[in-house]
């Protein structure tokens, strides 16, 4: 017993279907029911967009606020840049990046105990970590270097992860660490830095040997890998946000490092960006889904976007595109400055594992989403063996995700699919690209600017208030047990906010805690 698709939706599919068969890339927008005179209600915005991505292209300043161009397209295509000078702080990094990496695969490059590299750790926060991450779980398979990373200021997630390099066989004396900050002054990757200078030390080692920076141009993080006899340097741009760096030296120097053919990754973003700045929405697949976007959340958000790679090496994807998505979109006001809001809210992992998770709330529960399906055609190299009658495991992780796309429509729930050949370097750069192009898209659209961050500023901000706070709460701290408003009256600063540096200070062996009946009446003394 089997279902069919209705003609309409036949004609649907054929309407709303578009391929690019240089790239083994198909966009399928038919079950996000877009009526088809949808984008004649948005000439002007569209005509914006369009516009706005030549402006972008062309090294106009669209970060207002920050005073800096956006140059993340030209990457992948130095021409476009707009003086030779940019296009040499592209192309010349990249040389410089291919021949380090030939280096240290040939042992021309070594750990200072004369051996080869066989670990690489990769110290960053945010793009400056969740790219490389992303790049390394879809194409790193065989890498020739078994990589880590220190992504967050968590002491025993860094444990965790320096016992794993230790137990390697090479152990830290066989790893290479990069150290990626535009500024070097990214609390979370300098601590990360440092909790690696300790490792390296307490086992004998000097960390500088052992390191290379990715940082801007006499950065802090310049400086100290100067002054530290770092391997070298690779430079990192102003004009590309951590968050587009997975084409500059951010992501290429991992991996260039993990053997991935970093030539491919660069053109297959080249050909989806080259595709994606036709004017004719039919033949723009950034365009459709941008549109789609706008019409599923009506130009505000409304409906999150769940995003199902089927395929293992994809796990990642939605947790890129995660901080792709909202952090570019994410916005209290527009470019006038006017309160809208914005933004576009993603989560999501992978299936057809999450066919046993959270599906079921799809199908059935608040209908606050649309589906954003990645299809992977090829299911592996080689030989499959059947798990049933003429049928491999291949057909079943397509059974299910077509099965849960019909389900999911029949339910009224919308969905993009997106297909590809196969994982490769050249696919992974068009899917980058395509979002990539699909967020300055809709931003221009909604008339926000997508590439700085208040509200990650703003927290920054508010984080290191509350660590110049702690610092004061731990000096009012006596042998004399008080309590988070004695304290608080001594500092002259909120009791709840005490409270909680106290908390941690205890937590932490830096204070002594006799619980009362509420947190009014916990007192705390110096350890």
């Amino acid at each position: 017993m089997h279902t069919t698709s209705s003609p309409a939706n036949w004609q649907s599919f054929q309407s709303s279907h578009t391929r690019y068969p240089e790239l083994g890339f198909t966009i399928d927008t038919s079950r996000m029911d877009i009526p088809s005179d949808f984008p004649d209600s948005l000439t002007k915005e569209i005509d914006r967009a369009i516009k706005g991505i030549q402006s972008i292209e062309k090294g106009e300043i669209m970060n207002p606020d920050e005073g800096r161009m956006v140059g993340h397209y030209w990457l992948r295509n130095p021409e476009l840049a707009p003086n030779q000078e940019l296009k040499t702080q592209i192309t010349q990094p990249i040389a410089d990046l291919k021949v380090f990496a030939q280096q240290v695969h040939t042992g021309k490059i070594t750990n200072p105990k004369g051996g080869r590299f066989e670990n690489l750790l990769i110290i960053g926060i945010g793009g400056s970590a969740l790219g490389p991450q992303f790049i390394y779980e879809a194409l790193g398979a065989n890498s020739p270097l078994k990589t880590f990373f220190f992504d967050n200021t968590d002491p025993a997630g860094i444990d965790a992860t320096l016992a794993k390099i230790i137990g390697t066989q090479g152990g830290l004396k066989s790893t290479l660490s990069l150290v990626v900050s535009k500024s070097g002054g990214t609390p979370e990757t300098r601590n990360g830095m440092l909790e690696a200078v300790a490792a390296y030390e307490a086992t004998g080692l000097d960390f500088g040997p052992h390191a290379v920076a990715i940082t801007g141009d006499g950065s802090q993080l310049f400086e100290y890998a100067k002054n530290n006899a770092f391997i070298t340097t690779f430079p990192m741009e102003d004009w590309v946000g951590g968050r587009t760096s997975v084409m500059s030296t951010v992501g290429l120097v991992p991996a260039a490092l993990q053997g991935i053919n970093t030539d491919d990754l660069l053109d297959g973003a080249k050909a989806m960006d080259d595709r994606t700045r036709s004017a004719d929405i039919k033949e723009n697949a950034a365009m459709q889904l941008a549109l789609a976007w706008h019409h599923a959340g009506n130009g505000k958000g409304e409906k999150d976007m769940v995003v199902l790679p089927y395929k293992d090496s994809l796990v990642l994807f939605s947790k890129y595109l995660q901080q792709l998505v909202m952090e570019s979109l994410g916005k209290e006001l527009d470019l006038d400055g006017q309160v809208v809001n914005q933004g576009v809210a993603v989560y999501g992992n992978k299936g057809s594992t999450d066919q046993h998770a959270y599906v079921q709330q799809l199908r059935d529960g608040v209908a606050n989403f649309f589906a954003t399906f990645i299809e992977v055609r090829k299911g592996r190299d080689g030989e499959s063996v059947e798990v049933d009658p003429n049928t491999t495991a291949a057909d079943y992780l397509q059974g299910f995700m077509r099965g849960t796309r019909s389900a999911l429509y029949q339910s009224g729930r919308k969905s993009i699919t997106l297909s590809i050949e196969e994982v490769t370097p050249r696919t992974v750069g068009a899917l980058i690209a395509l979002f990539e192009r699909a967020v300055s898209i809709y931003a221009l659209l909604v008339n926000i600017n997508a590439y700085h961050q208040p509200g990650v500023e703003a927290g920054k901000k508010a984080a290191g208030i509350f660590l110049e706070l702690l610092q004061q709460v731990k000096g009012a701290l006596t042998e004399q047990e008080q309590t988070a408003d004695q304290i608080a009256a001594s500092v002259q600063a909120d009791a709840e906010d005490v409270y909680h540096c106290l908390t941690h200070l205890a937590a932490n062996d830096s204070a002594s805690v006799n619980y009362g009946n509420s947190p009014a009446s916990d007192s705390f003394k110096a350890s």
